[in-house]
């Protein structure tokens, strides 16, 4: 989808995922080694009572779905920018559920311009796990 095709405030459900135990570890012990995301014993000691899955891995998983949901196809060029914030800890078993809005459109030349797409994540309660903004770069449809 073109710059110009897209319509401000347009939202887009993201199919929900389920974050397993063993994705969790996996991802942890390669990418984000702490304790608390990898090492049974002393998360339970935490006041969490248990691993917690990584936010970087949280917001992967969810982001997943959205590029799969394909919005911008052949037509984005690049990413941006993201800025991410975690509200709560994901738990193995978790199921999470995002809702993607294009919250802002930025012309920048005349190719391209900035898509600017808003990720809110929530569990199978409800709770705002995470937040996320990305801009991507996108194409206009040729003059």
């Amino acid at each position: 989808m073109y710059l110009d095709d897209l319509k401000l405030n347009t939202e887009i459900d993201l199919p929900e995922v389920t974050i397993t135990k063993e994705r969790m570890l996996d991802f942890a012990r390669i990418y984000d080694p702490l304790p608390l995301h990898c090492d049974e014993e002393y998360a339970k000691s935490t006041r969490f009572g248990g691993l917690v899955a990584p936010g970087v891995m949280t917001f992967m998983s969810v982001w997943a779905k959205f590029v799969e949901a394909d919005i911008f196809g052949d037509e984005v060029i690049a990413g941006k920018s993201t800025k991410i914030e975690w509200f709560k800890p994901v738990f193995a078993g978790d199921t999470l559920k995002g809702r993607a809005r294009i919250s802002n459109i930025t012309p920048r030349n005349a190719h391209n311009g900035i898509a600017e797409i808003s990720i809110d994540v929530c569990n199978q309660h409800g709770e705002l796990v995470l937040s996320d903004v990305t801009e991507y770069v996108v194409k206009y449809r040729e003059k």
